[in-house]
């Protein structure tokens, strides 16, 4: 018989890394995981729809699969019964312990509820002491019913340092110098922020982890949302997230400020007209509204449309029907509203200046976006996104320790956009030099 080499020998006793896949439309949630399961020495395939999860699970035989509570293109229900008759194996798991019937459960359940735990958890103690969960989970599985509660062993410190080091906050290289900031918050906050907030909103402030929180709970459904917050605080960017993380994010995502807007014109903009139907219509045209059939409308600025057409505006938000100005037939139209404004519009229902029973449809989920001062301790992760930012397009500068300490002393009446705009103009003073000294930080186009 003859002997078996070593190299053989190793390599058949060599055992097959384990593949889990992860399905999400939400980009950042996808990267997270990935990066904890691959810390844990999971092979990870990630994918954006059931589809796609469909083809990788027959191509790779995953072990587990993760897949968040909802899919862009298939029925969640339907999609984890269909997958798990045609994938018996597969340990699943769902952002949501609802979405988990009678699921197998795997040899490697408590590493699977760790990664999920890890990649949702705002706690910031999780981050920075070794991990002994015993609360409950988003995700459940224990037990005979394919529902468990969160108790995973420790991982080894190298797998859990590896976690850490494979964060993306951990990897940006900052643009600004470290000086002494006026942060009341302790600073091991900002280490568990990137775990939780969205890429759109900058900032690790509780505040602003509470924004990203309260979008990702509404994003999947149709639910009208009322955004509201002071100008120049982001509330824009936050409807962008909503649609990019909807089942609608694939159709159209339609703007319109109804301050910027005439209020003869503001109508027809929003509704669409016929030919003839005014003085100058010598065509007809499609609206705002009509446009972004089978996507998000977000109206800007909603305190100011005129009361007159407020009550068009409740007319369609009751039923879906819209009447083009000049027609006399309705037009059948799915959208999903946000709305914005920098007024409480709560109060101007008491004055009559905004209908009540407009707002009570618009309002059904609010979103509120801080003022910079609010986060007043995000100053220095917002300048280096924006010096970021410029830097796409001409040579990145740095702001030193002088101007991040007359920056941090400024009010910031405009919040975040004012500070982009001094960021900007001080970039343009600052001429060929590649750092913003404080002589750069002009406020003399501020609103004081």
């Amino acid at each position: 018989m003859q002997p078996i080499p070593v190299t053989a020998l190793a390599t058949s006793s060599r055992p097959r890394q384990r593949t889990a896949l992860v399905a999400s439309s939400d980009s950042s949630f996808r990267q997270r995981l990935s990066d904890i399961l691959t810390g844990l020495r999971w092979q990870v395939r990630a994918v954006e729809s059931g589809a796609e999860a469909w083809a990788e699970a027959e191509a790779a035989a995953p072990e587990a699969m993760i897949v968040d509570s909802w899919l862009p293109d298939l029925d969640m229900g339907e999609f984890l019964t269909g997958f798990r008759d045609s994938f018996p194996k597969v340990d699943m798991l769902t952002t949501e312990s609802s979405s988990i019937q009678e699921c197998p459960r795997g040899p490697y359940r408590q590493e699977l509820l760790y990664a999920l735990r890890r990649s949702q958890d705002t706690d910031t103690a999780i981050w920075n002491t070794a991990p002994g969960l015993s609360d409950s989970s988003t995700a459940t599985g224990d037990g005979d019913s394919g529902q468990s509660t969160v108790h995973p062993a420790s991982p080894p410190a190298a797998s859990l340092s590896r976690v850490v080091e494979s964060t993306p906050a951990t990897r940006q290289p900052s643009l600004c110098s470290a000086i002494p900031f006026r942060v009341e918050t302790p600073v091991h906050e900002t280490a568990a922020a990137p775990v939780e907030r969205l890429p759109e909103l900058i900032g690790n402030a509780n505040c602003m982890l509470e924004v990203s929180r309260r979008i990702r709970l509404v994003a999947a459904r149709s639910t009208p949302v009322l955004i509201e917050g002071p100008t120049g605080s982001g509330k824009e960017l936050v409807a962008e997230a909503l649609h990019r993380l909807s089942t609608r994010s694939r159709k159209p995502f339609v703007a319109i400020n109804c301050a910027a807007i005439p209020e003869a014109l503001l109508e027809a903009e929003l509704f669409g007209h016929t030919r003839g139907a005014f003085t100058g219509a010598v065509s007809g045209r499609t609206g705002r509204i009509e446009s972004a059939d089978g996507g998000t409308l977000f109206l800007d600025e909603i305190g100011e449309m005129p009361l007159a057409l407020q009550a068009k505006l409740l007319r369609f938000v009751e039923c879906g029907e819209l009447q083009r100005v000049g027609d006399n037939e309705t037009v059948k139209v799915d959208v999903r509203i946000v709305a914005a404004t920098h007024q409480e519009l709560a109060k101007q229902t008491l004055t009559g200046g905004f209908r009540s029973d407009l707002y009570y449809r618009l309002a059904v989920f609010l979103i509120r976006t801080p003022s910079l001062s609010e986060h007043a301790q995000d100053l220095p992760l917002l300048v280096n996104h924006f010096m970021a930012k410029m830097g796409r397009e001409e040579p990145v500068k740095r702001v030193d320790a002088g101007a991040l300490k007359k920056l941090s002393a400024h009010q910031w009446p405009g919040n975040v956009r004012e500070l982009e705009h001094v960021l900007e103009r001080g970039a343009i003073l600052a001429g060929d030099d590649s750092v913003l000294t404080a002589r750069e930080i002009d406020f003399g186009y501020a609103i004081n």
